[in-house]
């Protein structure tokens, strides 16, 4: 594993955790007229803490995207999921709670699953990817997935909404990732013209903007606990089934290697709900989740 692509992806995680708290912050006093239109993302921009939040979240993902370029998604990812350790390092500071047995067993089921995946896994890239059959059926099934739970977010006012939106946006932002590297292996081997003539970095734009927006709305109506550990977990599961699925990714299949593999992606998602959980991650101030979403609904 080349130490440049580690301090890189987990530069980037320190980057993207930031910018997510401060994103929620000014997201949870944008008017809930504006739930899941562009509207808000306009209202937003004219939010300094907002923007200081897309300036980090941008530096993250430029970061994100060098790794990216130089290491496998199936390595990157994991380490990515690590910028939920900074947002919560950062919201201790702001709130004042200690760590205690929840925080240090979230820190440790997180690091430690990161870390059983990659050895056990032990991640190699290929610049061999895959036919556009089965590029554009991985890349439909996970998209779809997400408009499909973006739209029961937005139509079902249900508690679960902002959950739904974590999960939608995590997966697109999955998906956006896999594209990246799609799109730098394009302009190592053909330059500008051919990466300008293929699909894949539009789709990048297209699917970052939308991701953008699914986030702010579920970081507008309820605390980042809500969002932020769904969104946590879905981005690097998605960025691994595509990285495995059409970039030629290669992990170990042997019984033992997929058994610690399994294991460790299953205490990477139970750390993030654990530090997600936890009392020093922001409750938000704009009223309860409850009372927002319910001024969501229809009169």
């Amino acid at each position: 594993m080349s130490v440049l692509v580690l301090v890189l992806a987990v530069g980037a995680a320190c980057c993207l955790g930031t910018g997510f708290v401060l994103q929620q912050q000014a997201a949870q006093q944008a008017p809930l007229k504006d739930f899941m239109s562009w509207r808000l993302l306009l209202d937003l921009v004219r939010v300094p803490r907002w923007i200081g939040g897309i300036a980090f979240m941008v530096c993250g993902m430029v970061m994100g995207a060098v790794a990216l370029g130089r290491g496998q998604v199936t390595l990157v990812e994991p380490l990515l999921a690590t910028n939920l350790l900074f947002a919560l390092l950062l919201s201790r500071h702001l709130t004042g709670q200690p760590l205690g047995r929840q925080g240090w067993a979230g820190l440790a089921l997180l690091a430690g699953g990161v870390t059983a995946f990659i050895l056990a896994g032990e991640p190699e890239g290929s610049d061999q990817v895959a036919g556009p059959l089965r590029h554009w059926l991985i890349f439909g099934i996970v998209t779809g997935i997400a408009l499909l739970l973006a739209a029961a977010a937005r139509h079902r006012q249900l508690a679960a909404g902002p959950v739904l939106l974590g999960i939608a946006a995590g997966l697109l932002y999955g998906v956006q990732d896999a594209l990246t590297r799609v799109s730098g292996l394009r302009l190592s081997e053909g330059g500008w013209p051919q990466l300008l003539a293929s699909w894949q970095p539009y789709a990048v734009v297209v699917i970052g903007v939308t991701g953008l927006l699914l986030v702010q709305s579920a970081f507008e109506t309820a605390p980042l606990r809500r969002s932020l550990p769904a969104l946590t977990a879905a981005q690097p599961l998605a960025g691994i089934v595509c990285g495995v699925g059409f970039l030629g990714d290669r992990v170990r299949t042997d019984t033992g290697a997929l058994a610690w593999e399994a294991a460790g992606l299953a205490a990477v998602v139970t750390g993030i709900v654990l530090l997600g959980l936890h009392p020093a991650m922001p409750p938000g101030s704009g009223g309860s989740s409850d009372e927002r979403l319910r001024d969501l609904q229809p009169h």
